[in-house]
């Protein structure tokens, strides 16, 4: 009787746990009109969003600085799935170019905000 119960335990709290796996990746899909916030990278470089490269801005007449999107409020416009990674497209809040003349930009959603590149501010 005791290993019958002791299996009926087990077996509910194995369901109960795989449902509340799934309830929680459901709620960190991205959606259009999210709020995110870029946050200062742990190297001098963004990873897994798809800046250009330093001397590109510095050719296009930008300030070659990452500094100017640190703590910047972007908003998600777009959400597609390329091979198994969710990748986003970004706008500033604001309305303004990153940079002087990039009008979006494109990020793996799930590895910035693992990374901490990206956090997440409301839906």
């Amino acid at each position: 009787m005791k290993k019958l119960v002791y299996l009926l335990l087990f077996a509910c709290s194995v369901s109960f746990a795989s449902t509340q796996l799934n309830n929680d990746y459901n709620n960190n899909d991205p959606e259009v009109g999210d709020i995110l916030k870029i946050s200062t990278p742990k190297n001098l470089s963004f990873k897994h969003i798809d800046f250009p490269r330093l001397n590109f801005i510095a050719k296009r007449g930008g300030l070659p600085n990452y500094k100017s999107v640190y703590e910047e409020l972007v908003v998600v416009k777009k959400v597609t799935d390329n091979n198994g990674d969710t990748v986003v497209t970004l706008e500033r809040k604001d309305g303004k170019k990153f940079f002087g003349y990039l009008k979006q930009v494109t990020a793996n959603y799930t590895q910035s905000i693992d990374t901490g590149e990206l956090v997440k501010i409301k839906s």
